[in-house]
């Protein structure tokens, strides 16, 4: 894009990014002139949109080197490396390349079969088997490693027709009294308990989460307000925990950092079978259900091809076409075909930003769906979403011109003929573009801090992983039409997660009929101080906050950044020059903004109660503009010097920054855990009590001690950490829930079973509140915890 930008002369560079909305068809079409004459900009999106010049496309020279390479990582039992070279043979293996006398496809499944059941993987390991069949029905190998896996799994009946169709393709006499004698071993399946997945069904090995239903009786209303536009409010009473919305995608793609890592279409975390694009090597999915829903085909163009079973019985050759059929997927999955555009290896979707190929999507659903113009003239109509592209900055308004033109000139060449290169276009693409910015949803996922959960036996302080963690991880972004409706606060009422890839909402507090149904847009009060979130909002969303957190004086702004009294009888606060104006304007705005008397002395009241014990002498002034004046306590009036408490603050960070290095690396020993104290120490005496950095500084320490097998002193920093985010949050906030799983591991591993097992049921009760029931499908670990707390449990009171 840098180069497109330095075609651009000076005077037209700066009308774009002078422009409002009503400018943009002079815009564009200035524009497009200047580049439609200019063989760079040609050279430029030929390398994007054509796919014999792309890097994403099939390549079975490359294939069939990954193939040699896990081959011989095979042999020297290199099992994980085999299985990686494996998988990226598969994804770059063209359909129709041949190894030998067999499908280089099929061949790589089976090779990859063999190793997942080398890792024990015994299910992943039949679906590469089952792979390897759809493709080639008479791949002798493929029928009895699958028959071997299916008596491994107990499918007693599936592993007796496996080896026998193997048996019918085998032509040695020694090899079939061999296969013979594999068939007497397999139990016998009339006599035996057989496994619940005898026969090989899609949804058996599907990772596809359906989404529940919405409670009954809950009714949502849109309303439009002139302070935030639309927005969504109660239509009655709602319950705290309650799912009021449930909502799949208009379009989704997937963060360019977890395209290794996560399913392409459902956005969660891939299996070690996971199947990639017949079209191109950039997208990988968990299963078929979700590479034919995005895609619209399987990983083969062989499902249509007829297969003649010369000298087979005719059960034989019934059995071969039962397994192999692929017309169950197409019959029981939706094909969405989000990637289908994008198929044939074009550069333009692994290069653009993710904004600019989602646009790509939404373009294409509606041309498809027969909703938008060649033109796309009446694209902003049809989504119904706002924008603010008069309120961007001037180079977010450049980026937005090229990227259209871009994005309809790649769409247009590579997919789409009939799609209109105009002024109009590209107009309503850079309206798309804004759209997008200002409504688009990150689709998150918690992860623990290891590849999985492992509970730590109570008391075995030994071979520890570190502390169990949560953090989230932005796996894609979505459009949600009814979703975006939702307004912010900084303190919401309620509460959305993802199943996959569809959204749902909860209340997190009672929600009385016609109150506003408000979520976070960014860090909510307790993790970013008003300053911040305000900035943060106005550069991201182009407004500014007036929520009840934004416009009212609360606590936790005023201690998240605050410093302490320099007298060390007084739980005062004190405020640099920056914050101390911040607050002054919320308060003055408070005091003078018109209220009816009875509310305003109620919502004083809440103010008094939650500030008071840092701010007393604040309150006691409560007519008039009021300032409050920096380095000064709020509480008892002494003055602090914050430039030599900043200057030593920020001295013992350094300290402490060395401890995620450190801590990584293995190295946590006394040495390095006498600094962290030290440097706490020190952050005690220059902050306020509250303030998050102590916070973050006493997680770290925890860590430190848990590894260094301090186990008394972890759990003792972790809950000082807890104590304070409590106070910045509140006692059930989803933020402590994600702590108290680090207080319970450190309980468990320390032998405080009954400490744990309290730990765990509040954690639960918080986790509910949040995600309801689905709490334990969203995090794994969950289940694994309470089942660790009870056993330590149960075995101390026996």
């Amino acid at each position: 894009m840098e180069k497109l930008k330095s075609l651009i002369p000076e005077d037209l560079r700066q009308t774009v990014k002078s422009s409002s909305e009503d400018d943009l068809l002079t815009t564009t079409s200035s524009l497009l002139r200047l580049f439609m004459g200019l063989p760079q900009f040609h050279q430029a999106v030929i390398e994007l949109a054509d796919p014999d010049l792309g890097c994403c496309g099939k390549n079975e020279e490359t294939s069939l080197d990954l193939k040699r390479r896990g081959n011989l990582s095979f042999r020297s039992r290199d099992f994980h490396d085999a299985l990686r070279f494996y998988s990226k043979a598969l994804r770059v293996a063209p359909p129709e390349a041949i190894d030998g006398d067999k499908s280089l496809l099929a061949s790589l499944f089976l090779n990859r079969a063999n190793v997942l059941h080398n890792l024990g993987l015994h299910k992943e390991s039949l679906r590469d088997c089952h792979r390897a069949l759809r493709i080639d029905p008479c791949y002798a190998k493929a029928w009895y490693r699958r028959g071997k896996l299916n008596t491994l799994l107990g499918n007693y009946k599936d592993a007796f027709h496996d080896i026998t169709v193997s048996m019918s393709f085998e032509s040695s006499l020694a090899g079939k009294k061999q296969l013979k004698n594999e068939l007497n071993a397999i139990p016998d399946y009339q006599n035996k308990q057989t496994s619940e997945h005898d026969e090989y069904h899609p949804s058996n090995y599907a990772s596809v989460d359906h989404l529940p239903s919405v409670q009954s009786g809950v009714k949502l209303r849109c309303v439009s307000t002139k302070e935030k536009g639309r927005g969504m409010v109660s239509e009655c009473d709602i319950e705290q925990a309650c799912m009021i919305h449930i909502e799949e995608p208009f379009s989704v793609v997937i963060s360019k950092s977890c395209r290794e890592t996560h399913c392409h279409f459902c956005l969660n975390e891939l299996p070690a079978d996971a199947v990639p694009c017949p079209s191109c090597s950039i997208p990988v999915y968990c299963s078929e259900s979700c590479q034919i829903q995005s895609g619209g085909m399987l990983s083969t163009n062989e499902r249509d091809k007829h297969h003649i079973f010369q000298n087979l019985p005719d059960d034989i050759v019934e059995q071969i076409r039962g397994i192999t059929s692929a017309d169950i997927y197409y019959s029981e999955n939706e094909c969405i075909q989000e990637h289908q555009h994008e198929f044939r290896g074009a550069n333009w979707p692994a290069v653009l930003p993710s904004d600019a190929v989602l646009a790509g999507r939404v373009i294409m659903k509606f041309i498809n769906q027969a909703k938008a113009a060649t033109d796309l003239c009446n694209l902003q109509e049809i989504l119904e979403l706002s924008h603010s592209y008069s309120m961007m900055n001037p180079e977010t308004k450049l980026e937005l011109h090229l990227l259209s033109i871009v994005i309809i000139w790649c769409l247009s060449n590579s997919s789409c003929p009939d799609l209109s290169v105009c002024e109009a276009a590209v107009t309503q693409t850079i309206i798309l573009l804004s759209q997008i910015k200002v409504n688009s949803i990150a689709v998150v996922r918690m992860k623990s801090s290891g590849d999985s959960f492992k509970c730590i036996p109570s008391g075995n302080v030994s071979a520890k992983e570190q502390i169990q963690s949560l953090e989230q991880i932005r796996v894609g972004q979505a459009l949600y039409k009814t979703g975006s409706l939702f307004n912010h606060s900084c303190k919401p009422n309620i509460h959305l997660y993802f199943l996959s890839r569809g959204l749902v909402v909860r209340t997190t507090e009672f929600v009385p009929m016609g109150c506003p149904l408000e979520l976070s847009y960014g860090p909510e009060v307790g993790k970013w101080d008003c300053k911040d979130r305000l900035r943060f909002l106005e550069e991201e969303y182009f407004f500014h906050c007036r929520c009840r957190c934004c416009s009212q004086i609360n606590l936790s702004d005023l201690v998240i950044n605050g410093y302490c009294c320099v007298n060390t009888d007084c739980t005062g606060v004190v405020l640099d020059s920056i914050v101390a104006t911040c607050e002054s304007e919320k308060l003055n705005h408070f005091l003078t903004a018109p209220k009816s008397l009875d509310h305003h002395t109620k919502v004083w009241e809440k103010v008094h109660t939650d500030v008071e014990e840092v701010a007393s002498s604040l309150l006691s002034k409560r007519r008039g503009s009021l300032h409050i004046e920096p380095e000064i306590c709020l509480k008892c009036g002494s003055r602090s010097d914050i430039e030599n408490s900043h200057a030593a603050v920020n001295k013992a960070w350094n300290h402490l920054r060395r401890v995620d290095e450190l801590k990584n690396s293995g190295q946590a020993n006394v040495s390095l855990l006498s600094d962290c104290l030290r440097s706490i120490a020190v952050l005690r005496t220059f902050l306020h009590m509250y303030n998050k950095d102590i916070a973050d500084a006493e997680d770290k320490v925890a860590q430190v001690c848990y590894l260094a097998e301090e186990l008394l002193d972890a759990r003792q920093h972790c809950e000082a950490s807890i104590k304070i985010l409590k106070r910045l949050y509140e006692e059930e906030h989803v933020v402590i829930g994600n702590e108290m799983v680090k207080l319970a591991s450190i309980q468990l591993a320390s032998g405080d079973s009954s400490g744990a097992w309290k730990t765990t049921k509040r954690l639960s009760q918080i986790f509910a509140k949040y995600y309801g029931s689905h709490a334990e499908t969203l995090f794994s670990y969950l289940p694994c915890l309470k089942q660790e707390a009870a056993k330590a449990v149960n075995l101390l009171s026996s």
